[in-house]
């Protein structure tokens, strides 16, 4: 799309800019339409007669008459002050490249602008000039001709490398709101839209690979939804806030795993290895930790301290010294549980089976016992044990 200047034939004041499209009899009507008379005839600058559209350039100066010869604009001048004129052309030196264009361009699209303030009237902002005459301006000619050429045909065209943020910059620092916003939804729409579907286990095992055993792996926050990362070496992996809802985790080795505040909800774990795991403030309610082994050899403890544990199943699990502290295990079923020296202080134990669990040496003071099944206890249960 072209954009020209369009004038009434022998004046240089009043003049429209419009958009050239069609033929030159669509021109000749809009013509009519902006500037009010029965437009017939398109004349240049220097008087020549345009009988095709295809001769007409993008910021052109054109004169339109109704059916009368051309005349010199320069005979409508009626004082010095009204030499000045918006179509004259201008050289800016934008960091230390130089531009040409129409006062008009910088004027006309946005006139509301810093550009349009600057260069309406002559010498009023007192712009610098170079020793070429090129009127001065510190900014980026790279982030600067996308601007420009917006302003000559009202188009956002961002050549290739070029950063669209540093464009969107530019055009606020110059207060070209309309370019701003166009900036602004072609940013956001260029940016690849947010993934959330969850990971699959031949991407996570390929993800695997591509790792070195000593380095560290951070799976801090990831979707793992409904994955099967079953019978998988998972050990000291960081899922910490990581979403492994339904996640298939049977026979997984998670021993020094960090699952703090991980979604472990209706996951499927029986027969994992857990040694040492940190699960403080996990919810994995409705999970199924059948058989899994929370038991280290070296002593390290596995944390589950404030995990929410509703009515999972970790019928069998080895829990040896596990820290259970102010967990909730309500309608949680723990029978023949190894639960001996565990910390269940402050535990929401209500409704809990706990038929058949050896719970010598736990602590379970404060602890919520209501309803909870002690029944084929391998040892008894001290008073001092409970005080709830």
């Amino acid at each position: 799309m072209r954009r020209v200047t369009l004038f009434v034939n022998g004046t240089s004041s009043n003049g429209k800019v419009v958009a050239v499209y069609g033929s030159l009899e669509d021109l000749l009507s809009v013509a009519s339409s902006k500037l009010g008379i029965r437009a017939s005839s398109v004349y240049n600058g220097n008087g020549g007669l345009i009988d095709d559209i295809t001769l007409i350039r993008d910021d052109d100066v054109l004169y339109i008459s109704e059916e009368d010869s051309f005349q010199d604009p320069q005979d409508d001048v009626g004082s010095p002050e009204n030499c000045q004129t918006h179509t004259d052309w201008l050289t800016l030196n934008v960091g230390g490249r130089c531009f040409t264009t129409t006062r008009s361009t910088l004027v006309s699209k946005e006139p509301e602008s810093m550009l349009a303030h600057m260069f309406r009237e002559k010498d009023v902002w007192g712009n610098k000039q170079d020793s070429q005459g090129a009127f001065l301006i510190d900014r980026s000619p790279d982030y600067f001709e996308p601007i420009l050429n917006y302003l000559r045909h009202g188009q956002l065209i961002i050549n290739e490398g070029i950063n669209p943020l540093g464009v969107l910059e530019e055009a606020r620092f110059f207060g070209i709101e309309q370019l701003a916003e166009l900036l602004e939804t072609f940013i956001k729409a260029s940016q690849p839209p947010e993934d959330h579907s969850p990971l699959t286990r031949k991407e996570f095992i390929r993800f695997l690979l591509a790792t070195t055993t000593k380095a560290e792996l951070r799976c801090q926050g990831l979707n793992f939804t409904g994955a099967d990362l079953s019978r998988l070496d998972l050990r000291y992996i960081n899922f910490k806030m990581a979403n492994l809802r339904g996640t298939n985790l049977t026979h997984a080795n998670l021993s020094g795993a960090n699952l703090e505040r991980a979604d472990l909800s209706m996951a499927s774990l029986d027969g994992a290895n857990l040694q040492g795991v940190k699960m403080l403030c996990t919810n994995a309610e409705g999970a199924s930790l059948r058989g899994c082994n929370f038991e280290d050899p070296a002593g390290v403890k596995a944390n589950l301290e404030g995990a929410n544990l509703k009515g999972v199943d970790m019928e069998g699990s080895q829990m040896t010294g596990i820290n259970l502290r102010v967990a909730t295990l309500k309608n949680a079923k723990l029978k023949n549980c190894n639960l001996r020296g565990a910390t269940l202080a402050g535990t929401d134990l209500e409704n809990c089976d706990l038929s058949g669990c050896d719970l010598q040496e736990a602590n379970l003071r404060g602890s919520n016992v209501k309803g909870a099944i002690f029944e084929e206890m391998l040892t008894p249960l001290h008073m001092s044990q409970s005080v709830r």
